[in-house]
């Protein structure tokens, strides 16, 4: 009795460590202040993401429990959102989405450049006095954020859609507003992201790093389609810039997946990069 009451508690143990260990393998990855050029701790997310235009309700989300899907993009703020009016996106659906295990990217789509390219976006572009425009933008950033529960230390990303970088006066004026956002939502103590197309506004950033300038977001969203998803290569970046943990490959778009028989179109996203902390 005793020979199968110790085989019995080995049998447990061993079952209660692999337990263990498949916790810690799905587990998102804490950062260490340092990491993020701010004091306190950002909450660091590695695996596969999705974001659409409309924040899904959380029966949706439930039902994507399914899918291989652990972070999900909403689109929170600012004035040139496709879907200004979001149905379901409250602090109540932030908390819930967090309670259901999600990890939430939160875009704020505001002023664009002046020579953006997509038509959707052309009526949105950044003033004659971008510093001052980015800065009162990323004040309402925060603000929004905090709004919804949306803490200190979460990233915030701001999403600029692809413009024509080489127009070196729209760069510029692009740039002054990018750096202006970045410094109004650090100084608030949250994170700036930034999101854009990889042969845009992510190359532009890029050699505003190189140039040594300051104010520059403290992550980095690139759009590359029709590539495998990789945040490491990503050949407008130098192997360095921004990381560890500063990176996400958006790698397809308007791709249509069903899970728990709920239908979205989505964008598909490798993430290694902060997220927001939910209150």
């Amino acid at each position: 009795m005793d020979r199968r009451r110790k085989i019995i508690g080995y049998i447990v143990a061993l079952l209660a460590a692999l337990a263990q260990v498949v916790t810690q393998a799905a587990a998102p990855v804490t950062a260490a202040p340092a990491l993020l050029g701010l004091g306190g701790s950002a909450s660091i997310f590695r695996g596969q993401a999705f974001d659409t235009c409309q924040a899904p309700p959380l029966t949706t989300l439930s039902a994507w429990a399914a899918s291989e899907y652990r972070a999900v993009g909403v689109y929170y703020s600012g004035r040139a959102r496709a879907c200004p009016r979001q149905t379901y996106l409250s602090a109540r659906w932030l908390s819930g989405a967090r309670d259901l295990g999600w990890k939430v990217l939160p875009i704020f789509v505001g002023s664009q450049s002046p020579c953006v390219r997509a038509a959707s976006k052309k009526g949105y572009p950044i003033g004659d006095d971008p510093y001052d425009q980015g800065w009162d933008e990323g004040m309402d950033a925060v603000h929004d954020a905090s709004a919804l529960g949306i803490l200190p230390h979460s990233a915030l990303y701001l999403d600029m859609e692809a413009y024509n970088d080489k127009n070196d006066d729209c760069a510029d004026t692009t740039l002054t507003f990018i750096r202006s956002w970045s410094a109004a939502v650090r100084d608030k103590g949250y994170l700036p992201g930034f999101y854009s197309s990889a042969e845009s506004g992510v190359r532009h950033l890029e050699r505003a790093r190189r140039a040594g300038m300051d104010d520059l977001p403290e992550a980095v969203w690139f759009a590359r389609w029709k590539a495998s998803p990789n945040t490491a290569k990503e050949p407008s970046l130098s192997s360095t810039a921004w990381a560890p943990h500063r990176r996400i490959h958006q790698y397809a778009g308007n791709v249509t997946e069903t899970y728990g028989g709920r239908k979205l179109t989505i964008d598909r996203n490798l993430v290694d990069a902060p997220v927001a902390v939910i209150d």
